[in-house]
Formats: C-alpha cells, structure tokens, sequence
C-alpha cells in the first residue's frame, strides 16, 4: 500500500461542538437501546470473523455480504457511540444497511471501508502477532481517551461547547482502534498506520 493513498477504513465526525449543558448527563441513557444492539451486533461480528478467516484461508476472499454484514456492524456501533459520548446530538438511526460505504443516513458519523478484492491466504495466521506494536499503542490512546471523555464530560456541562482539540482526539483514538481491529479481523491487508491522522 502506497503512503499516499488513503488507508481502506475511513471514519469521520461532522457535527456542531455546540452540545447542551445537560445532554452528557442524560444522552448516555437514552443510548442504551443502541449500545445494547452495538453489544448484539459485536457478537455477530464474531461469528463472521471466524468464518471469513476460514474464506479467506480456502479461497483468499470474503464473500461481499459478508464483508458488508462486518462493516454494518462497526458502522452502527461507531454510531451509537458517538452518540453516548455525546459528541454530537442527533439521535442515531436503526439502520442497518449492508453495505461498505455510508449510506448518509446518519449526518454527523460516517464509516467506510473498501471491499478487498483479494486477501493473502496465510495472513489470518499471524496478523494477530505482527498487531502486538499496535495493542501497545492501543493501550496508551485508550487510557488517554478515557482522560479525554472525563474533560469533555466538564467542558461541555460548564460551557456547552465540546472542546474540538478533546473531541478530535477521541475520533483519531477509536478510527485507530477500528483499524487495527479490520486489519486483525481479515477485512484488509493494509497495516495500519501508526498515526493518528485521518
């Protein structure tokens, strides 16, 4: 994969930093019906990861809906936890589109990621050991992260803005995760970068 070109998953936030004073000790409630579905549909994602290890071992592919069953799972929960970290105020939709691009339903979020035409057939065997590096790092941003959400929490309950430096962050920390979390789990070829840039 060349440096200059775009890495395969994309995720973005484009919402107002404005956020009412009272939305981050409520919206994490009203979430819950969507966190529960996001908890269900992890479990999906698991049953789909093993079988797309075993598709592409036998035939260095992932059959499109599958593929897209994977991505629509991490879509909806990169939605529903936008939305309980209250970084934006839209509530989310229930929508469940199986596709790898966006379907812009949701106008604040977005999460896209390109459909590998071939995958090499022995990476699923040790991609997990070559991600260590990343795990490491995941486990700084994950500390900083929650950091972040608690000044967030404040920031936004004494002055009704979402700091853009604070939620920036926390957008960089969970695109970094999901990569490393496609490239483990067979959805691309592509390492990840370590870098926090979209």
């Amino acid at each position: 994969m060349s440096s200059s070109a775009p890495y395969p998953l994309q995720l973005e936030l484009h919402a107002d930093r404005h956020i009412t004073q009272w939305r981050p000790l409520v919206q994490w409630l009203l979430a819950i019906p969507h966190l529960l579905i996001a908890w269900a549909l992890r479990t999906l994602r698991q049953v789909l990861t093993l079988i797309s290890f075993f598709t592409v071992l036998f035939t260095t592919q992932i059959p499109r809906p599958l593929f897209d069953a994977i991505v629509m799972t991490y879509r909806y929960e990169w939605r529903a936890m936008s939305y309980a970290l209250f970084m934006h105020k839209d509530y989310p939709p229930f929508d469940f589109d199986l596709s790898w691009d966006d379907d812009g339903v949701e106008p604040y979020t977005s999460l896209r990621l390109a459909y590998p035409e071939h995958l090499e057939r022995w990476k699923p065997l040790y991609k997990w050991f070559l991600a260590i590096p990343q795990y490491v790092v995941l486990a700084a941003l994950c500390i900083a992260a929650c950091v972040g959400i608690v000044m967030g929490f404040l920031a936004v309950l004494v002055t009704g803005e979402y700091p853009e430096g604070i939620r920036t962050f926390l957008v960089s920390a969970y695109r970094y995760a999901l990569r490393v979390e496609a490239y483990v789990g067979f959805l691309t070829d592509g390492y990840p970068p370590f870098s926090l840039d979209a």
